[in-house]
């Protein structure tokens, strides 16, 4: 049976007309689904690494009252003023951030110079620890450094003979700083356990105690193999070796720099000559986490 078309038609008005009326807004009501949200196309971001903080690079140094006092002391002997050109001590002990009362180790005191203005700024509440091995005492120190304790500003200082490899008595305990001063080098050819002395020095400092490191630079690429012929040595050996007992590199300053030094003469204080305290040398803040 053939339906009309115009029956068809009024059908279909009817059912458009019935659906509308449902709807507020005239339009079918969505179904009762949670709809998928549209697809979208994003771009990775590209993962970049973070690199670790660089050590601050520190082109001036300001210099502390208590350094300043005690650097331009006028009882100090004329021949340790006689090498403060070329070691520049107000700027290390200021970098190195030495103060009144504090506790500090020297390894490798030698005959003291460091020792002495190490004693005039921490004054008598605060304690040095002068070490030195055997050997430096037997070769060159003995005398000048026992003439030198006997100043009585001497009395904050510790005598310590003790090995490298083990430099430090076990009351030396949350120092404030450690400082080494242009003899790491000799650490090598003298056949020390580094590893075994850096992490005694850890032990010995306190958190956020300072490990200060200066001496001679090496030309690169020469690494170890001038630490005795020309007393030098590649800086980056240095470093690596302190950060694996835990150290973290804190800054590094410029003030013994020497650009115009071609590094390929001894710099040690016997053979420099009239070059003592012109050779290019790293300063290194490290400081215990």
């Amino acid at each position: 049976m053939r339906v009309p078309r115009h029956f068809l038609a009024a059908l279909l008005t009817t059912a458009i007309t019935t659906i509308a009326a449902c709807t507020p807004t005239g339009r079918p009501e969505p179904p009762l689904v949670d709809a998928a949200p549209p697809a979208t196309t994003t771009t990775a971001e590209p993962t970049v690494s973070t690199p670790a903080t660089a050590p601050a690079r520190v082109e001036q140094v300001t210099i502390t009252p208590a350094v300043r006092a005690a650097v331009d002391a006028a009882d100090r002997s004329a021949t340790d003023r006689a090498l403060d050109p070329g070691r520049h001590p107000a700027e290390t002990l200021s970098f190195l951030g030495i103060t009144p009362s504090a506790k500090v180790a020297e390894l490798g005191a030698g005959g003291g110079y460091t020792a002495e203005l190490l004693a005039r700024i921490v004054g008598p509440s605060g304690t040095v620890y002068g070490q030195n091995s055997a050997f430096i005492l037997e070769r060159f120190a003995e005398a000048p450094w026992s003439e030198r304790l006997t100043k009585p500003l001497m009395k904050p200082v510790v005598r310590v003979d003790r090995p490298f490899d083990d430099p430090l008595p076990p009351e030396a305990k949350e120092l404030d700083a450690v400082l080494m001063l242009f003899f790491y080098h000799d650490t090598f050819w003298m056949g020390v356990d580094r590893d075994a002395m850096n992490r005694a020095v850890f032990r010995a400092l306190k958190p956020g105690g300072v490990y200060g490191i200066l001496d001679h630079s090496g030309r690169p690429g020469t690494g170890t193999s001038e630490v005795k012929t020309l007393h030098r040595i590649e800086e980056q050996v240095v470093r690596e070796e302190i950060e694996r007992a835990g150290f973290k590199l804190a800054a590094e300053a410029t003030f013994l720099r020497n650009p115009d030094d071609p590094r390929d003469w001894n710099a040690s204080p016997s053979a420099a000559g009239e070059k003592r305290g012109q050779s290019d040398r790293f300063v290194l803040k490290f400081v215990k986490p």
